[in-house]
């Protein structure tokens, strides 16, 4: 069986290194490879001895990169990946280029078991979690790799549901040893799984966004059925006992419908809600996925939202969508049933 040799953290290096008979230093050797050189294959690690790395080999060790099985373009730019996933779905992520802004929006999960009624990914259930080697490998893979300037865990899958492999992946990320970015140019995404959610707040300094929706907890249940586990409410007292004043940021996500979280008493709600927080929102355009009765609330009606919530004191803005027309905006994400029939 192959074992994936990105993803893993200098530790794991480490033991990898003596399985085959190195000193504990070969493990920075490799990670440089892994992650500066990026090689694809082991035989490209020429510091190690030739005995070595055919002792890798022997013993199912593997870079682990694979290139993306397909894309699509969009007409403004962004070009959506179909990677392979786990179980029998495959995984898609999102590279967003934005004037001197380059993000990729990563999957960390195959599926997703939160079941929000608005999210093609949500609607497939969950399929597997994705290894720190298969959240990587996106990072590494795709052509525009080495001019990405930001990461958002924002794709298939709700992270603090993986929360194990997305924190291993962040380390590889902003480890001097890995990529050695800065947590500043990654943001995690999450409905607010409290615990996990504590846990990656308390061992790392990456942004925050959390997907409200709703500053009504009934009414978020109905849209979010997690509400019931995690309620906003407990959520919003968490983030609380942190400061987002500084160099952390944190964010509200609100998908807008017509006529169900548009008005203006909803704006006036989520400022309570969120009273006294150091928070942006991000208003965004819902993009109509099959055999939904929920429909994108008008331009005017998300300006007229905004305007209240600035007028509150707060930083609020309308997202831009990118990709609708491959659906690779948010909430379009499916990835590939590899089991379901050839289209004609």
């Amino acid at each position: 069986m192959q074992q994936p040799l990105i993803g893993m953290t200098l530790e794991q290096l480490r033991h990898v290194a003596a399985a085959v008979g190195l000193k504990p230093f070969a493990a920075k050797q490799m990670a440089r490879w892994l992650y500066v050189a990026r090689v694809t294959d082991t035989d490209a690690m020429t510091d190690l001895s030739l005995a070595a790395r055919a002792h890798l080999k022997e013993m199912g060790y593997v870079v682990g990169r694979e290139a993306p099985k397909a894309e699509a373009r969009s007409a403004d730019g962004t070009v959506k990946y179909l990677f392979n996933g786990v179980g029998d779905r495959d995984i898609e992520s999102v590279y967003i280029p934005d004037h001197d802004r380059a993000t990729l929006c990563v999957s960390s999960q195959a599926g997703c078991r939160m079941g929000c009624t608005f999210c093609m990914t949500g609607r497939q259930g969950f399929h597997g979690n994705l290894t720190a080697a298969g959240i990587i490998n996106q990072v590494l893979s795709i052509p525009e790799s080495e001019t990405l300037t930001n990461l958002v865990f924002m794709g298939m899958g709700e992270p603090m549901d993986n929360l194990d492999a997305v924190l291993q992946a962040i380390e590889v990320l902003t480890a001097p040893w890995g990529l050695a970015w800065s947590p500043k140019r990654i943001t995690v995404s999450s409905i607010g799984k409290i615990k996990e959610l504590k846990t990656l707040l308390d061992t790392t300094k990456v942004h925050i966004a959390i997907s409200l929706h709703s500053p009504y907890g009934p009414e978020r249940a109905g849209l979010m059925p997690v509400e019931k586990a995690y309620r906003s409410v407990d959520v919003v007292e968490l983030l609380r006992n942190y400061d987002f004043s500084h160099q952390r940021r944190l964010s509200f996500e609100y998908i807008m419908w017509k006529g169900v979280n548009d008005d203006l008493q909803h704006a006036d709600s989520v400022a309570r809600l969120l009273r006294g927080l150091d928070c942006r929102l991000n208003l965004i355009r819902f993009h109509v996925i099959p055999d939904s009765n929920l429909r994108p609330s008008s331009t005017a009606t998300m300006e007229a939202f905004r305007d209240r919530l600035n007028e509150k004191g707060f930083i609020a803005t309308i997202r831009a969508s990118r990709g609708e027309d491959i659906m690779a905006a948010c909430g379009m994400l499916a990835g590939k049933d590899r089991k379901a029939a050839p289209q004609p």
